[in-house]
């Protein structure tokens, strides 16, 4: 889906113009998204500033690849991550502090939001001091839930569908001394989890999510709302309650549980949402029922873009804000109710581990349109259609830009339709073809100082974007991108203090026109473009991709065979940063064999082929050894390219 932001195509004066670091900054807009953690150093490289060191992210990459490992790489920062712990942790103070709420702090981390081991170990102790629990939507993270987990006073959250294996593993949980709540999601699962309760003689503890006629607002609202396939009805909640006291149970009803959707860009769908679900609040107390915590789900959204705004990719609130809202919805039910203080419950993933991680790609080769933009001399007697837009080139003037434009593209379009009719000769088609792309980049120039853009010319940036071709998967590392069309903060990570000359977009390298970068932040609107660097021969040009740690490591496909990418873990003490650990990337072999083919298999494949070139005399028996050790090494290999 195409984002869209209904904004007037108004320019400023155009950075490009001067040139400062100061100027680098606002262009990418790192001082906006970057969120202090982010910043350009005084030598034009960009670094990492939320630990007790500043990372050098260009030194960085450099020390990984001398390491031996190869780009693209996944860098997960530690001290970013504690970071994000801390402010999602002080706005909920803060909130407590200023409503003098007596109620504790509770929050969860949604596993599904990136569920690798590494990550779900560093959520369990950096969340520690927080009493940060675990949430699990089905048995596998379930069973990494209980296994990972250790803080009798956290939660662990199972929401979900759920079958009888899913419910006694919550319950097993409970008796191996976790506070695992078991949230009914449809009213059948209920009766499910009181017979297997029984049945294993423990005490179970229940949630309840309701089901709000509040949507949120974004590309998930979907997931929200009376059409959701998740919550109970108000009818249904009565039935629940109903069951709960007949088999006097009612005490174990603890969590109330809701889910306005992920990345609410809008704070004030979250105000609306915190109404109504402090009304089920006090309706259900009303009934009996002592609710001990209160969970609003997730949704606290991530300004991917820095525009503080409600557009798809960013939001118009902070998370000191969110808190806010939500303390003082409770705080004033429970005034009017009469009823004690719950604890406050969020499933903030996104908003927790987005900033931590980056992808880092290295740009292999360009298409510059500039290049060649000379076109040959006119011959002694042109065709008509190739004077015509000689003429438009050599006379486009600040005056008469748009014209011109219009008549470059009417003499393109002639002169397709000459050649379909076999009435220009291919030299001629090349001449009208490097001289319409020449006008379009001579109205660019002028477009680029122009303080409104007109319609017609909006997409020339596009239509003359260089091509950097990158080493990387769009379908592995940023499927949203793929997807949804979400925008991801993109800048190279070096040679920032100079002026960028090239508008670029980011190719990948599968075997799939889709498979590109070619949205980018920007404050006012969607950039098509995003301005770089020309390469330099026998110089590596790094690109950095941020705030990719939500979601996208879990939901990448295997395009083409390209698997995970080589993952290092960086955190930094007061002598500078350490590598903590690094995760090599998938080698062929794996990636082959998540789609069932054996290493086996492929040897006594590749085996027969060998034999059958020897016998037709196409190999000889040196050959024929050199060729086998040679995929025997490519099994064991990275699946992108090596650079080295």
């Amino acid at each position: 889906m195409s984002e869209k932001r209904p904004r007037m195509q108004k320019k400023k004066s155009n950075p490009l113009d001067s040139w400062a670091p100061s100027d680098a900054a606002e262009l990418y807009g790192v001082d906006r998204w970057g969120k202090n953690i982010f910043e350009i150093g005084d030598n034009g490289n960009v670094v990492m500033s939320a630990g007790t060191s500043r990372v050098d992210l260009k030194g960085l990459v450099d020390e990984i690849r001398l390491r031996g490992l190869e780009l693209p790489v996944l860098i997960r920062f530690t001290d970013i991550l504690r970071h994000r712990f801390k402010v999602i942790h002080d706005a909920f103070q803060h909130a407590f502090n200023t409503y003098e709420y007596g109620g504790q702090f509770r929050p969860v981390y949604p596993i599904k939001v990136n569920q690798h081991r590494h990550i779900v170990e560093d959520i369990v102790n950096l969340g520690a001091p927080y009493h940060h629990g675990l949430e699990a939507g089905s048995k596998p993270e379930l069973l990494i839930a209980i296994a990972h987990h250790r803080d009798p006073e956290a939660l662990i959250v199972c929401n979900g569908f759920k079958d009888e294996e899913y419910v006694d593993s919550a319950l097993l949980g409970i008796k191996l001394g976790h506070k695992v709540c078991l949230v009914v999601e449809k009213l059948t699962e209920l009766d499910l989890i009181l017979e297997r309760a029984k049945a294993l003689k423990v005490e179970p503890i229940l949630g309840i999510r309701m089901k709000l006629s509040s949507r949120g607002r974004g590309q998930w609202e979907g997931s929200s709302g009376d059409k959701s396939k998740f919550g109970l009805r108000s009818s249904d909640i009565l039935t629940a309650l109903a069951t709960l006291r007949r088999r006097r149970m009612l005490d174990k009803l603890q969590l109330l549980h809701v889910h306005i959707g992920s990345q609410i860009t809008d704070i004030q769908r979250f105000k609306h949402a915190a109404r109504e679900v402090c009304c089920f609040f006090k309706e259900i107390s009303r009934h009996g029922a002592s609710i001990q915590y209160l969970d609003f789900g997730g949704g606290l959204a991530v300004d991917y873009d820095g525009s503080q705004t409600n557009f798809p990719s960013s939001a118009n609130y902070g998370p000191r804000e969110y808190a806010a809202d939500i303390v003082d919805a409770v705080s004033i039910a429970c005034r009017e109710g009469n009823i004690p203080h719950p604890n406050i419950v969020i499933e903030s993933g996104r908003a927790l581990v987005a900033h931590h991680s980056m992808l880092v790609i290295e740009a292999i080769s360009s298409t510059d349109l500039e290049n060649g933009m000379t076109p040959p001399p006119l011959p002694r007697n042109p065709n008509p259609v190739l004077k015509d837009i000689h003429d438009v080139v050599e006379n486009i003037s600040a005056k008469n830009y748009q014209e011109s434009y219009h008549d470059a593209i009417q003499a393109g379009q002639y002169a397709l339709t000459l050649f379909n009719h076999g009435n220009l000769t291919l030299e001629e088609r090349a001449g009208v073809e490097t001289r319409f792309r020449l006008a379009c980049q001579k109205i660019l120039q002028l477009v680029r100082k122009l303080d409104y853009v007109p319609d017609d010319l909006a997409g020339l940036e596009s239509m003359l974007a260089t091509t950097y071709f990158c080493n990387y998967s769009v379908f592995q590392s940023i499927p949203d991108h793929w997807v949804i069309r979400q925008l991801f903060p993109v800048m190279p990570l070096h040679r920032v203090s100079e002026k960028p000359t090239a508008f670029g977009v980011l190719a990948d390298i599968t075997c799939d026109s889709d498979g590109v970068i070619d949205q980018f932040v920007d404050l006012r609107d969607v950039r098509h473009t995003l301005p770089l660097h020309p390469l330099r021969k026998n110089e590596p040009y790094y690109i950095g991709i941020f705030l990719v740690g939500a979601y996208q490591e879990i939901l990448g496909d295997l395009h083409n065979l390209f698997g995970d990418t080589t993952v290092v873990h960086v955190s930094s003490n007061d002598k500078g940063y350490i590598i903590d650990k690094t995760i090599g990337g998938d080698t062929v072999m794996e990636v082959l064999a998540y789609v069932q083919f054996t290493r086996d298999g492929i040897n006594a494949r590749m085996r027969e082929r060998i034999e059958t070139a020897l016998q037709d005399g196409n190999l000889t028996l040196e050959q024929s050894a050199s060729v086998t050790r040679h995929f025997e090494r490519m099994l064991d290999s990275d699946t992108y390219l090596s650079m080295g």
